[in-house]
């Protein structure tokens, strides 16, 4: 059974209720293209959601399209603050709503592009301002959201005791944000949220306390609310989400059902790139696009995503996806000769083993390591790896099929070969570097090249 760390819980725990899964990930804010950085949470999701189905549990998967609401400034209150969607609709000199959907369309076709599955359910907020407000005025009835004068209205943090278990930012100390003008007056606590905001601009919509748009945080209870009801088995997000935003989700959902509704809570860590947190102004942002631009598999990316922990800060470089795609493109090659042998069973124990690891909080590194143990092991008959790979990669989703048809079936090795082969292995294992050559040159003449790689040592036989 899968297990993931719970953010809230600060421990391993399984996660499938029964024979199924739902699951919320907040989505993405469409005013740019997502970055790798970006992407990486959307995999965690995505991995989450195979494991579980190769485990025969159904899953719902709910994952917002942020297209309003925003503020230039996540944490900012000021009611004037400016929305990112708005802020590049100006820059590029088009509609709103125009600018939402290119790069809502760009997201998908990146989410795509890296074998992650489309939600079940992927509501846009300017299509759920409705459910946004029929909320709020919930939150209102039931004491725990107050309507300030001029139209704002801010959820009452004190009114939620149990505020902080996720990120152990608890409401006693926590200390004020302080603006250019101070703390906001309009508040009754400092840490209370904004849930509607008053403006007249482009993207507001009529409601019960005048003109205005939703805050961000309120978004996100609406729409899982809506479209997996009031038990919710899992939330997923990056590192940065925990606070505050999943805080005052949590806050939100919970006073409006009148118990927990996230089961449990999982979060990425950041990625950094060549060392450094990925910006725009630091001019190390990685899209999809710049990978492909490269010559490189864009599922070269989801592999080096996959070598690192989802709990893990991961430092990619340039360097780190070549060598994904490398290997890459050698596992398609290597599954392709296989696919021409015989078929067997495949390793029950070496494909047990990388399940296990995947189901102890999703480490996907141990069953990469078990997959090159595997695909160098001489004594594993072809067929049984071609069944062990394309198995695991049902939740690996690097397309290791790909090359099937393209590749010429490799010949068999001639007789006394392999167990050369065998004896070459143990000398290099040893460092006895001459017997190595000595025995290279006994398996030339026979027609077998004999390659040396980081993997260890790769036969070809007719090629020599």
């Amino acid at each position: 059974m899968l297990r993931l760390y719970d953010t809230r819980s600060r421990r391993a725990e399984p996660v499938v209720n029964g024979r199924s899964l739902r699951m919320y990930t907040c989505g993405p804010t469409v005013y740019r293209h997502a970055h790798v950085g970006n992407l990486r949470s959307y995999l965690l999701s995505d991995l989450i959601r195979r494991v579980a189905e190769r485990q025969r549990a159904r899953v719902v998967v709910c994952r917002n399209i942020t297209d309003v609401g925003h503020l230039a400034d996540d944490a900012a209150i000021d009611p004037a603050g400016e929305d990112k969607v708005l802020a590049r609709a100006r820059a590029e000199g088009r509609p709103a709503h125009e600018v939402a959907r290119f790069y809502e369309e760009a997201f998908l076709a990146d989410s795509a592009a890296l074998n992650i599955r489309p939600p079940e359910h992927a509501p846009r907020a300017t299509e759920s301002i409705d459910l946004m407000i029929e909320l709020i005025a919930k939150l209102i009835e039931k004491g725990h959201a107050y309507v300030t004068a001029g139209g704002s209205v801010f959820f009452a943090a004190e009114s939620f005791p149990t505020y902080g278990e996720i990120s152990g930012n608890r409401l006693d100390r926590l200390r004020p944000g302080h603006r250019i003008d101070g703390v906001d007056p309009r508040k009754r606590h400092h840490a209370d949220w904004a849930l509607w905001k008053p403006a007249d601009r482009e993207l507001t919509w009529d409601s019960p306390w005048g003109r205005g748009f939703p805050g961000w945080h309120v978004e996100c209870s609406a729409m899982s609310l809506r479209h997996l009801g009031d038990r919710v088995d899992l939330h997923t997000g990056g590192i940065d989400l925990r606070f505050p935003h999943h805080e005052d989700e949590r806050a939100q959902s919970d006073a409006a059902a009148g118990h927990e509704v996230v089961a449990h809570w999982a979060h990425g860590e950041h990625l950094l790139f060549e060392g450094r947190k990925m910006a725009k102004s630091a001019g190390n942002v990685v899209l999809l696009s710049d990978v492909t631009a490269a010559g490189l598999d864009p599922l070269a990316v989801r592999l080096a995503l996959l070598e690192h922990r989802y709990r893990q800060q991961l430092n990619l470089t340039w360097e780190t996806l070549r060598a994904a795609d490398r290997t890459l493109r050698r596992w398609r090659t290597r599954v392709a000769q296989w696919a021409e042998s015989p078929s067997r069973p495949m390793s029950a124990e070496a494909v047990a083993r990388a399940q296990e690891a995947i189901d102890d909080d999703l480490d996907l590194p141990a069953a990469l390591r078990i997959m090159r143990d595997l695909e160098r092991d001489e004594g594993e008959p072809p067929g049984a790896k071609f069944e062990a790979f394309l198995h695991l990669d049902h939740i690996l989703a690097l397309d290791l099929s790909a090359d099937i048809g393209k590749v010429p079936a490799t010949p068999p090795l001639p007789g006394g070969a392999a167990e050369l082969l065998k004896q070459r292995a143990q000398a290099r294992d040893a460092g006895d570097w001459p017997a190595a050559d000595r025995l290279r040159t006994e398996l030339a003449e026979l027609g077998v090249k004999v390659a040396d790689t980081p993997e260890g040592q790769i036969a070809t036989p007719g090629l020599s």
